[in-house]
């Protein structure tokens, strides 16, 4: 990429998207599409909208925050669907303070700086284009220059709904610099932008003795007091403050309850009549999304004084809870490593999928449904099968507890131990026991947890450690089955003309004698208890793979060891057991012999080549695979 040509490009299609005209220029653009007079929460969700939207077992799935956010798609659909979408549609959410709350480092910031970026990108798109009064410091909505008298004919005759008064600026250049002329006002097309403080406002507590009230609503321009001889004038005030500079687009109040209350009454007025004070003028109309951010304990916190009344009814609440997935956990790590200047150090397959699982199991919380143990309960939310149980137990765990993923171990603290492991020197790699150890010593460190959650979180190591150590063991099973691929597939076919012969009520044919032989249920059950499959599942299973089996036929696709996950992995697991030994000895003498050599360095090409592991961590998984199995 020439970066020198790129920039002048952007300057070039910057500069392209430009227009200035006059009121009426402005009206005649509306009567071809009103879409740029829609309101800000309109404009937020058709932001949200154009990126697509995807429906999964009756979920919906938003591509704009799959860029950012992970296993949070619950939290998404109810925040997109409760909220933005029923505010676009002008119901009365739109008049409440949008207030995020969850745990730390669950992605609440996130959310909003998304929402931030996507304002930004989508007002330079045609359907994203903001119009505003050339000259006004709050990029006022030109509408608002019809006469209140006027304005039922002109909604009638545009299609659109006219809310809002003009700021005190245009009100007094109306008169001042057009001479009443309204038709003759110019009208710019205006960019979004957090830098330029156009249509984005970021309001952040500090020490109220300190802070002032100007922050929000603008301030008095002494310097030009005596020019204009008052306070009045708004000639004499900057209409500077967040407020002032969100409008028409998203204000963000970050930690919005540590702040002092003299700070939150401007929104009492803001959110349900759309305007709020501002020096010596008349209440002054804004257009904005407010949304805020904040923990549980603080939100508690501030219901519980009841001064706090008025503004928690002007509120919609939604939570924002930790990521209850681990293949999502995972995603999240991988992304934060990403983003550091340690990409140079390997990291073996797992690593973070260790970690994953147990962040993972400090968020759940212990289902009622008999037979379900919090590794089971973690599987299915991953979206893995659980023998024994179905769709409909997931979503009755999903929905026991409305408090689940609301406490638990967060990222950050995980991503502080890896960067631990990552920093230490003379470092290629690091795989899931470094990682896990790391995890392990920082618990001694961490200031918020009790010596019972300590306990509790060093069993969840240790089953974050049995979990990578059938991991370890399965990558080294696929990695040796392959030497033996034949052998794989001749138990493959063995095992289909089984099933056949069982299903059918039918005999088997031994080639070598002819002789006629019921179906080998030893072999079978084999096979299939590797999966977990019970004696009662049995009959189940196999009459499920006969219909695959058909429905490849009827497709003309030839049905083959790769066709059906399931069985595939029980055949490699039933070989794998049955080579435990050649494996064992393989993986753990110290002076292997010439075909033992030959073994491992095919199955360590296999690792490095097919799996994503290094020589360093290739050959470190073999030799732990081999402890494991010499135990």
């Amino acid at each position: 990429m020439d970066i020198l040509k790129r920039i002048s490009a952007y300057k070039a299609e910057s500069e392209k998207l430009a227009w200035t005209g006059t009121f009426a220029e402005y009206i005649e653009r509306l009567r071809k599409d009103s879409t740029p007079a829609m309101t800000a929460h309109a404009r937020v969700y058709e932001m949200i909208e154009s990126y697509g939207v995807t429906e999964e077992g009756g979920q919906k799935r938003y591509k704009f925050f799959e860029q950012e956010i992970y296993g949070l798609d619950r939290a998404i659909e109810r925040l997109v669907e409760e909220y933005f979408h029923s505010a676009a549609r002008r119901l009365d959410v739109r008049k409440r303070i949008l207030l995020l709350m969850g745990p730390v480092s669950g992605g609440k910031s996130t959310i909003v700086t998304m929402l931030k970026r996507g304002l930004e990108q989508f007002s330079r798109t045609e359907r994203g284009a903001v119009f505003a009064i050339k000259g006004c410091p709050m990029h006022e909505e030109p509408l608002h220059l019809i006469p209140n008298e006027l304005r039922a004919e002109a909604e009638k005759e545009l299609g659109v709904r006219i809310e809002g008064n003009l700021c005190p600026s245009c009100q007094m250049r109306l008169r001042t610099e057009y001479n009443g002329d309204i038709e003759g006002v110019l009208v710019e097309r205006v960019l979004i932008s957090e830098d330029e403080r156009v249509g984005i406002g970021t309001f952040s507590p500090s020490d109220p003795k300190s802070q002032d009230i100007a922050d929000l609503t603008g301030s008095i321009d002494f310097s030009t007091i005596t020019e204009y001889g008052s306070e009045s004038d708004p000639r004499a005030y900057r209409f500077d403050g967040e407020l002032n500079k969100a409008n028409r687009g998203l204000m963000e109040f970050q930690e919005m309850l540590k702040c002092d209350e003299k700070f939150l009454w401007n929104l009492l007025s803001l959110t349900q009549e759309g305007n709020f004070k501002a020096g010596r003028f008349a209440l002054i109309s804004a257009d904005e999304l407010i949304v805020a951010h904040t923990n549980e304990t603080e939100y508690k916190a501030f219901i519980a004084n009841k001064k706090n009344e008025a503004l928690q009814s002007r509120m919609i609440v939604m939570p924002i809870p930790y990521n209850l997935k681990v293949s999502d956990e995972e995603k999240i790590y991988k992304k934060l490593v990403n983003q550091s200047d340690m990409k140079h150090i390997h990291i073996a397959p797992h690593a973070l999928r260790a970690a994953a699982i147990f962040s993972i199991l400090t968020r759940l919380k212990e289902t009622k449904k008999q037979g379900m143990d919090l590794l089971k309960k973690m599987r299915m939310y991953d979206g893995e099968e659980v023998e024994g149980y179905k769709e409909a137990d997931l979503k009755e765990m999903q929905s026991e507890y409305s408090e689940e993923g609301m406490s638990g171990i967060d990222p950050r603290y995980v991503i502080n131990r890896i960067s631990s492991a990552l920093i230490k020197q003379d470092l290629q790699c690091i795989n899931a026991l470094d990682v896990l150890r790391a995890l392990k010593e920082g618990l001694d460190q961490h200031p918020s947890i009790t010596k019972e959650e300590r306990e509790k979180y060093l069993n969840f190591i240790s089953y974050a450690r049995k979990e990578y150590d059938n991991l370890a063991k399965k990558e080294v099973q696929k990695a040796f089955v392959y030497s033996f691929e034949e052998s794989a597939r001749t138990l493959f076919e063995n095992y289909l003309d089984n099933i056949e012969a069982y299903c059918n009520w039918t005999k088997i044919k031994d080639p070598l004698t002819g002789e006629e032989l019921d179906p080998d249920e030893r072999l079978m059950r084999s096979i299939e208890e590797q999966i977990g499959v019970s004696e009662n599942a049995k009959k189940a299973f196999r009459e499920e793979i006969l219909i695959r089996i058909s429905s490849y036929a009827r497709k003309n696709k030839k049905f083959d060891y790769a066709s059906h996950d399931r069985l595939r992995e029980a055949i490699e697991r039933k070989l794998f057991t049955d080579l435990k030994d050649i494996v064992k000895i393989t993986t753990s003498t110290k002076t292997p012999d010439e075909k033992q050599l030959k073994r491992i360095n095919e199955v360590t090409s296999r690792l490095i080549d097919d799996h994503g592991y290094c020589p360093v961590c290739a050959n470190e998984l073999l030799r732990y695979v081999g402890s494991l199995l010499n135990r």
